[in-house]
């Protein structure tokens, strides 16, 4: 693990990063706006709210950090000449962005070359403003907690949406948690881990996310004092097949359940 200490100005340049984002995101959101699709084969949205926050955060990095790697949804990812890396999602949940429902967030972590050691989700909108370093988290500057859930028939569980798990293995593993738990929801992208984080939610689980989906939820939801993983219980650092969990044991006992050692 890096031992290197987080300097303070990076959260403090973090929120920056956020401010310029928002002053993007909030001059599109709820208004007529032209909405690309990114692939062939299924809906992938992309507008110029996601483009044009990503350009204003990926500016900033350059004049204060020019020596600062970039990994981005939107553009040609930069390699830096230090270990840090600043990890961005200008828009974690365009489909709810382009529908006008406030269920999206911009995602930003900064990596240390090892592990995200802060991240951010910003909620311009509904001006929230989650923060955490694995240690610690907060919302708006309040401190947050996962809530105690050691039970699947206690738990609500979220997932982004139910067409991710209509194939096996996905639809069997979904299937065998959906009959145990309390409460099944679905929608909520970055927002559902942050109500994890909140203590709201216990499970979240999202197959096929990229580093960009889930670096900045991480640091926010381990500082919270809960556990993010990929399936098989390894780094989610680099996305994959990701579950998030408010309570170590429930998140043991949903691993037992998928098979993973």
């Amino acid at each position: 693990m890096n031992d290197q200490t987080l300097p303070p100005e990076y959260l403090e340049f973090a929120e920056e990063l956020a401010d310029a984002a928002a002053r993007v995101t909030l001059t599109y959101f709820r208004l007529p706006l032209e909405v690309e699709n990114k692939e062939a084969e299924r809906f992938d949205p992309v507008t110029l709210a996601d483009k044009g926050a990503e350009r204003a955060m990926r500016a900033l990095i350059g004049e204060r950090f020019p020596g600062h790697g970039v990994l981005g949804e939107e553009e040609e990812n930069i390699a830096g000449e230090e270990p840090w890396t600043w990890v961005l999602d200008p828009v974690d949940g365009t489909r709810s962005f382009i529908s006008g429902i406030p269920l999206w967030g911009t995602l930003i972590a900064l990596n240390d070359g090892t592990r995200p050691v802060l991240g951010m989700m910003d909620q311009p909108f509904t001006r929230e403003r989650f923060v955490g370093d694995g240690s610690s988290a907060s919302l708006n500057g309040r401190p947050i907690q996962t809530r105690a859930c050691g039970k699947l028939t206690d738990a609500t569980l979220m997932v982004t949406s139910p067409e991710h798990f209509q194939q096996p293995p996905y639809s069997d593993l979904f299937d065998k948690l959906a009959k145990e738990v309390r409460l099944v929801r679905y929608s909520g992208d970055c927002y559902a881990y942050c109500m994890l984080a909140l203590g709201l939610v216990d499970v979240v689980l999202d197959p096929g996310l990229k580093p960009y989906d889930i670096q900045a939820l991480m640091p926010i939801i381990q500082g919270a004092g809960g556990v993010v993983t990929r399936w098989d219980g390894g780094d989610a650092q680099n996305g994959g097949d990701v579950i998030a969990c408010g309570d170590p044991r429930l998140h043991a006992r949903i691993l037992e359940l998928m098979g993973a050692e």
